[in-house]
């Protein structure tokens, strides 16, 4: 079955639409709905041309700490050389409209809808639209954890759909996840996965756990559990989760539901805030 990726296109409502939305921002989780996605509320980066952003997520005290989220608009002859300029940063990029020329460790890709790319911090990537058409794409940022005795991982070019996703047992076959990433390569601080519900799937408890989400909704639409609140998404929406929000999840179709995830993963809990910390990790 061919994939489906919705991209938000800016624009502005008129001015007899109601103003009663889905937009919802809580202790726990936040719905951004599609319809928020507006030219207004666009940001712009240094050293990138001809690109504009919607920020729907970033690090937060009491929320979500970890990482940050950009849905990126390229127009033709746009992109940067010098795309991340935090030398700490890790970064995924995930193609939903357009094509991507991405340079890194001297090879160039040509990333398409479902490209993927893994990019380890200082890896000097540059990327640019050299097509006539816009080019939209995801793009996660989270500061590395290094580990001793770890390596840091290498540069990962993939497209979700030529990778089979992995079936949750149990489920027949309603609900699976693609991960471009091996799960036991604890390298890696942060998973990006592509999740998808069958029509009739559900998680069938309230999952409760120390990750941070980010859930960006590629296609369908379904009720979602979020704390206490049942909420109603679909494809364009946004669902921004702290640590141990309770999550559950109907699909009840017509079609597939499906959600770009973010999690962080693979590392202990810090103990006392960096700040308080030396160089050599003593108070």
């Amino acid at each position: 079955m061919s994939a489906s990726y919705f991209a938000p296109k800016g624009g502005h409502p008129g001015q007899d639409q109601l103003l009663t939305d889905r937009a919802v921002f809580t202790d726990a989780y936040a719905v951004i709905p599609k319809g928020t996605m507006r030219d207004i509320v666009t940001s712009f980066l240094p050293f990138w041309e001809n690109t504009r952003l919607w920020v729907i997520a970033r690090p937060l005290s009491g929320f979500a700490e970890t990482f940050s989220q950009y849905i990126m608009e390229v127009a033709p002859g746009g992109g940067s050389d010098r795309a991340e300029t935090d030398p700490s940063a890790q970064g995924v990029l995930f193609i939903v409209e357009g094509t991507a020329t991405l340079k890194v460790n001297g090879e160039t890709h040509e990333l398409t809808p479902g490209g993927y790319a893994y990019l380890p911090p200082q890896s000097g990537w540059t990327l640019h639209n050299t097509s006539d058409e816009m080019l939209r794409f995801h793009w996660i940022r989270k500061a590395y954890e290094a580990v001793d005795g770890l390596d840091t991982p290498e540069v990962i070019i993939a497209n979700e759909q030529d990778i089979a996703p992995t079936m949750m047992a149990g489920t027949d076959g309603k609900w699976g996840t693609t991960r471009f990433v091996d799960p036991n390569d604890l390298r890696h601080d942060m998973h990006v996965t592509i999740v998808t519900f069958e029509p009739g799937g559900v998680i069938p408890f309230l999952e409760t756990h120390v990750m941070e989400h980010g859930l960006y909704v590629l296609e369908g639409k379904a009720a979602y559990r979020l704390n206490s609140d049942w909420v109603e998404v679909e494809a364009g929406d946004y669902m921004w989760l702290r640590a141990f929000c309770p999550q559950a999840c109907y699909a009840g179709g017509p079609g597939r539901f499906r959600y770009l995830l973010y999690k962080d993963v693979n590392r202990h809990m810090a103990l006392r805030p960096a700040s308080t910390l030396s160089h050599s990790g003593k108070p």
